[in-house]
């Protein structure tokens, strides 16, 4: 069965950094995208990064650009978030998330595997 489970989360003050793990097990991933979402208190759960495990083509969401970094090590199966310069608007439960195309990437529901999700707090 497939797994994602998340790690790294954690308190850190805003301007620092951080970085999150998804560790993938049950299935290859070679033709799946890897995504990171969150979900802050009161609000939808919203994109935040993708990459596509094939090539490790990327995009961001325009709110992490140049701060966040996403990445896959294929020898690992584990998918990084690397966040840096970290603000307390990015306080929120952050999850990742595997599908394949056709793909909306920005919609939740086109995802078919979820992690439990990981806490990230920005204090200010």
């Amino acid at each position: 069965q497939v797994q994602l489970v998340e790690s790294g989360g954690g308190l850190v003050q805003a301007g620092g950094s951080l970085r999150l793990s998804c560790a993938a097990s049950g299935r290859t991933f070679s033709n799946y995208f890897m995504a990171w979402f969150r979900q802050a208190p009161g609000k939808e759960r919203e994109f935040v990064a993708i990459i596509r495990w094939s090539d490790a083509d990327t995009y961001y969401a325009d709110s992490v650009k140049g701060r966040f970094t996403i990445s896959r090590d294929n020898a690992k199966n584990t998918l990084y978030l690397q966040m840096n310069s970290l603000k307390p608007e990015d306080t929120a439960i952050y999850y990742c998330a595997a599908g394949t195309p056709p793909l909306v990437i920005t919609n939740t529901a086109g995802y078919k595997y979820w992690g439990q999700g990981t806490q990230v707090t920005v204090s200010s």
